[in-house]
């Protein structure tokens, strides 16, 4: 089996809770555990204690490797209503290496399946989001089918979340969502991202539930961004 090249999905102390961790920190995390390039991706400000705009701003100048790592600088933005509006401005957005859209129920109250779909869809349409974080929370149900459809038609990423399926994750019992994203896209041949969601260094880089899923979906390799560095980063360009 080849090995997985990247994470993405990562915050530290500028998330402001359940790190303490630095850049650099996650970075030293990124070259213990052997992988080629990191993404930092640290909350929008709607989140509690999240990033501020000029911390986004200022990512532009940071530093394109640390030891021997990598390294990509995003932000995981908050989608703040049924319209996909998110909780940075797209000036900001789109200096950023890439953006993860997500919902969190202490910024955006669950809608109706209907509701939660059409979410994700309008913030997918947004030129400068390229994944979808953890659309497997049972609180925000969705039409899975209609989601890998516009994944697909407007070149984003659905993530598979490690955080969700680990035995601490705190977004229900998301197995069978997770299940159902993945053979829904090894049927469509959409590719997806698995991701850490560590918060700090403890986790980076650590996709033993999600691959467990994948094998259980027969996701082939090919669909799995994770396997190669090249491949995401020409997925990035194309959008």
């Amino acid at each position: 089996m080849s090995s997985l090249e990247f994470d993405i999905h990562t915050h530290t102390i500028a998330s402001g809770h359940g790190s303490a961790a630095t850049i650099t920190d996650m970075a030293k995390a990124a070259a213990s555990r052997h992988l080629k390039m990191l993404g930092i991706s640290d909350h929008g400000p709607a989140t509690f204690g999240g990033g501020r705009t000029s911390y986004f701003r200022n990512l532009a100048y940071a530093q394109k490797k640390r030891l021997g790592v990598e390294m990509l600088y995003g932000a995981e933005a908050n989608i703040l209503d049924n319209n996909g509006k998110l909780d940075l401005d797209n000036s900001i957005l789109e200096k950023l290496d890439y953006v993860i859209a997500s919902v969190h129920k202490p910024v955006k109250k669950p809608g109706t399946k209907e509701e939660n779909t059409q979410t994700y869809i309008a913030a997918m349409k947004n030129p400068n989001v390229r994944i979808i974080g953890h659309c497997d929370d049972v609180k925000y149900p969705v039409d899975y089918l209609a989601l890998v459809r516009a994944a697909m038609k407007y070149h984003v990423l659905l993530e598979i979340n490690n955080s969700s399926l680990g035995p601490d994750g705190y977004r229900g019992d998301t197995r069978f969502n997770d299940l159902m994203i993945l053979n829904l896209c090894r049927h469509f041949s959409c590719p997806v991202v698995l991701a850490s969601d560590s918060h700090g260094t403890k986790h980076v880089g650590d996709f033993s539930c999600a691959l467990k899923f994948a094998d259980l979906a027969g996701m082939p390799e090919s669909l799995i961004m994770n396997y190669s560095v090249r491949t995401f980063k020409h997925f990035l360009e194309k959008k």
